[in-house]
């Protein structure tokens, strides 16, 4: 019975238990790919980013260049993901480019009405979870998962703290005239409800972001990159609107 145990937890070669060599492996595996982990969280934020710096004004002046866009970033992801040496970053594009695409439809020519943002934002959802369904894209669709997470929760907080109306007049009137508006929006993000709602959702999205993290899966790792950007996105807009 003695020698039966034994055999059940050594190599039957060396006599040396055979898993903490296989838990070393992993380890080392994880160790060797760490770098394409960063490099996948790094992009996702950079690319959650780049609609609020460069589309945001490109929209604005010339809407239907930056829909065309949409198919440069398609084709461009496409050629990417067909070799191995770039296929992360071919897979992350084809998500970005779902976010390109709303992006341009709403802030191009539906800007004015908060109510469908979020089902504007939403339009490649069903694209999505049917190619994670047939296992195809899973960073670049996680990465738009996060990202559209990330949006949803921005857009309940406006909800909460009452700014959609602000929204709205904002989107009305010339640039120029848009001061008071932010004003009276900060106003109220500035109230204990609105500080209250502002920290339980940051809260939210650090939570759903830092467990993303700890799956050790690239493609969770895009999703974090995603989510937790939000939070710096929508900080340097409180900035912007607290300095008009």
């Amino acid at each position: 019975m003695f020698n039966d145990t034994c055999n059940t937890t050594k190599s039957p070669t060396s006599g040396f238990p055979t898993e903490p060599v296989k838990n070393l492996f992993l380890i080392s595996e994880w160790e060797t790919d760490i770098s394409k982990y960063w490099w996948a969280f790094g992009a996702a934020c950079f690319l959650v980013s780049v609609p609020v710096f460069v589309q945001a004004p490109l929209v604005r002046e010339l809407p239907l260049l930056s829909l065309v866009l949409t198919a440069a970033w398609v084709w461009l992801g496409l050629l990417l993901i067909k070799r191995p040496a770039t296929q992360l970053w071919g897979d992350l594009l084809l998500g970005f480019s779902w976010s390109w695409l709303a992006g341009s439809l709403y802030w191009g020519w539906l800007r004015w009405e908060p109510l469908i943002h979020l089902p504007v934002e939403a339009i490649g959802l069903p694209f999505v979870l049917w190619f994670l369904w047939r296992g195809w894209g899973k960073v670049g669709n996680f990465f738009y998962l996060g990202s559209l997470f990330g949006t949803a929760v921005t857009d309940l907080y406006f909800y909460i703290a009452g700014v959609i109306p602000h929204w709205r007049e904002l989107m009305q009137v010339d640039p120029a005239l848009a001061t008071p508006i932010l004003q009276n929006a900060i106003a109220l993000v500035r109230t204990p409800w609105g500080v209250s709602w502002a920290g339980i959702l940051v809260s939210l999205l650090l939570s759903v972001g830092i467990w993303s993290l700890g799956t050790k899966q690239i493609h969770w790792w895009a999703f974090s990159g995603a989510v937790l950007s939000t939070i710096l996105v929508d900080s340097l807009f409180l900035v912007a609107a607290s300095l008009a």
